[in-house]
């Protein structure tokens, strides 16, 4: 991760091609061009593009060789991070990261007796920053020794901005993404979170804030794991437009801006923050280790949009990340890229499975090389596995389910998946345990189905924190909406009530508010369960969340009634037609005749006389293994819905018995052999 000047970076000054705001941090040099370029090296740093800043302090160099704050830049930019801590940096480049930093601090200490009290303070704190060994428990203690120098530079210039952005940095870097507990909100074992967290709020209550670029983006980072991200909305907002150019620092109020349910803010930031890459990209092309925060801005908008049901933002998202993806760039070694970036080229996948694209993920191609493409070759065994179970093709499904079995077990255990840290291995087993419950749940296998659905939502709910969340569609959506389906209407609401946030089942980092899937599903189990005013209340969200989304929400996934049944086929093998009277919807044995009720998916028949129905299964070329015969469904006051499966019935102690009808098309003819008093 070295920073060679080339051509593309020794522009002069005034041409500098980025708007980064109007930060500045007075330094001591001779040179003009010099302190502009620290500040522009600065500003990178705060916005975590580690290169471009170490090419901005090399240049600062360059126009002052004596200036001891651009040799501290340049050490400072070329060290760890939030989102790269030491045992991240593969060993090549870890020897030749550790050979610049230190060329660079001895040279800082070399200048370092002209400079200010604070400058120097500085320049002898980032001195221990470097390990003593290339071990983990090194890189441990470099950092508490950094963090503890830090912490004296603070005691005695707390009332500057960047060194308290600087030791609240070094705080954070030593739990990075364990900051808080999320089931407590307390502080995770050893994280010095809430010494962070009175820092960066001690420099909020100072109105010069309101131009840093480090104080806000670090705030977003301390809070967005607590129980009260919200706390950071109002600094959020002023770093929106403070360095127009700096993708990462554009994107980063998206972070709370999907926390707090806000997907169309979060959509248009992200936005703006990919213009910003691409801007870069187009200068500098997309070989450096930044094309991670870049994909990260992608995947955030993607992972909005798809709460928002805005399908075409995330699969147009999707094309233009996938371009930038190229094997080229998957097969640098150091740092290994593939193990960062690959798994990005698996989001589609999630896209069509959220938006219930069967079809274009049966058609989806396994890439040509399947082990630098590991990831995204599971994660199309496994969309191909949903589809399949979806439009009841259990043999293709089944196939598919033990190719994802396959692909898992050939993933590097390095691979990251969705953002850092989670890694690729543990994440899939989330996409494992929901294709087995689809399937057993297109057997008919409901018992079985739920408990590996079940185990999905656990493993998701285990996932270490990241935003996106590296599974991208809550594991709680497509198991509410199969328990809607088996009349399982509480449960389904308890768990649509967890996902909104409408209680505090769930910790906060895994509620998704206004998301229009859960309202949707929420809302139905409001009107079923007769909860008239609650249904209101979160009719009106709902609404407001429908007009934004650009398909049809009819359930929390489409995996609800995507049997490949549509209404004309299901009333043909039924040989019944709807009709309606004074009793309600009711069913009359008319052998062939096509459903009347446009854009039908479910059969209800309402009867009041007694009906008897026999129902035999018989042996087709997709037929189960053996005959299938249910007789004697005796109903009274009887509702009958047609669901995937296995004829089933259940029963409640009501004067009205709910009896469902559930097939496992197009494994077999349903032939309805009587009904003794036709309605009239």
């Amino acid at each position: 991760m070295g920073a060679n000047l080339d051509s593309t970076t020794m522009t002069e000054t005034t041409s500098y091609k980025y708007d980064l705001g109007s930060f500045q941090r007075k330094i001591t040099t001779s040179s003009s061009k010099a302190q502009t370029w620290f500040d522009r090296g600065l500003v990178w740093c705060y916005a975590f593009h580690h290169e471009e800043s170490a090419r901005c302090f090399e240049r600062a160099i360059e126009e002052d060789s004596e200036c001891a704050m651009a040799y501290w830049g340049l050490a400072f930019a070329l060290g760890p991070n939030y989102n790269k801590p030491w045992d991240l940096f593969d060993e090549k480049e870890l020897k030749a990261t550790l050979g610049k930093i230190n060329d660079a601090n001895n040279r800082a200490k070399q200048f370092a007796p002209t400079v200010t009290e604070l400058e120097r303070a500085l320049v002898n704190a980032v001195q221990v920053r470097v390990p003593k060994d290339l071990n983990e428990t090194a890189f441990v203690a470099c950092n508490k020794e950094y963090a503890e120098a830090m912490r004296l530079v603070y005691e005695r210039f707390s009332d500057d901005l960047d060194v308290a952005s600087l030791y609240a940095d070094s705080l954070v870097c030593l739990s990075a993404w364990d900051l808080w507990d999320l089931k407590t909100g307390e502080p995770t074992p050893g994280a010095r979170s809430l010494e962070a967290k009175a820092v960066l709020e001690k420099a909020l209550q100072d109105s010069r804030s309101h131009g840093h670029p480090g104080i806000p983006h670090l705030y977003i980072h301390l809070m967005e794991m607590s129980k009260t991200p919200e706390a950071a909305l109002v600094c959020a907002d002023r770093l929106r437009k403070l360095s127009p150019d700096a993708g990462h620092l554009v994107h980063m109020p998206s972070h709370l801006d999907i926390l707090v349910g806000d997907y169309r803010r979060a959509i248009d930031s992200n936005a703006d923050a990919c213009l910003a890459d691409e801007k870069y990209v187009a200068e500098h092309g997309s070989t450096s280790f930044y094309m991670f925060y870049m994909m990260h801005n992608y995947h955030s908008l993607i992972y909005a949009a798809m709460f928002a049901g805005q399908s075409k933002v995330a699969l147009d998202t999707v094309d233009r990340m996938e371009a930038l993806l190229p094997v080229s760039l998957l097969r640098i070694e150091s740092p290994p890229m593939a193990d960062w970036l690959e798994n990005f080229a698996s989001v589609r996948v999630h896209v069509l499975v959220r938006f219930g694209r069967w079809e274009d993920l049966i058609r989806l191609e396994i890439p040509h090389d399947k082990q630098l493409h590991c990831v995204t070759t599971a994660m199309i065994h496994y969309g191909k596995g949903v589809a399949y179970a979806a439009t009841g093709d259990i043999g293709n499904a089944e196939k598919e389910r033990a190719d994802l079995g396959a692909a898992v077990a050939r993933i590097p255990a390095s691979r990251i998946c969705g953002d850092f840290p989670n890694r690729a291995q543990v994440v899939l087993q989330v996409g494992v345990a929901m294709l087995d419950g689809e399937l057993e749940y297109r057997k008919g296998n409901y018992d079985m189905a739920f408990k590996h659905l079940e185990t999905a939502i656990d493993l998701d709910d285990k996932l270490t924190y990241a935003e996106p969340w590296p599974w991208m569609q809550p594991t709680r959506h497509a198991y509410a909406a199969l328990l809607m389906e088996q009349g399982r209407i509480e449960d389904a609401g308890a768990a649509y009530k967890a996902d909104l946030g409408f209680d505090d089942s769930l910790p906060r980092a895994r509620q998704h508010p206004n998301n229009v899937w859960a309202l949707h599903g929420y809302h139905e189990c409001l009107v079923k369960l007769g909860r008239k005013n609650e249904a209101g209340i979160v009719g009106q969200q709902l609404r407001v969340a429908l007009a934004v989304a650009d398909v049809t929400v009819k359930s929390s996934c489409f995996c609800r009634g995507s049997s490949p049944f549509d209404c004309r086929t299901l009333c043909a093998a039924l040989s019944f037609v709807l009709c309606t009277c004074r009793s309600g919807v009711h069913g009359r044995p008319e052998a062939n005749k096509p459903c009347k009720r446009a854009g039908w998916q479910r059969a209800i028949y309402l009867c009041r006389p007694q009906v008897h129905f026999s129902a035999l299964m018989s042996r087709g070329p997709l037929a189960q293994p053996s005959g299938f015969h249910a007789s004697a469904l005796h109903m009274r006051y009887s509702m009958v819905a047609d669901a995937p499966g296995i004829l089933a019935a259940a029963t409640r102690p009501t004067k009205t018995v709910l009896v469902r009808l559930c097939l496992l098309p197009p494994r077999g003819d349903f032939v309805p052999t009587q009904c003794r008093r036709p309605c009239t």
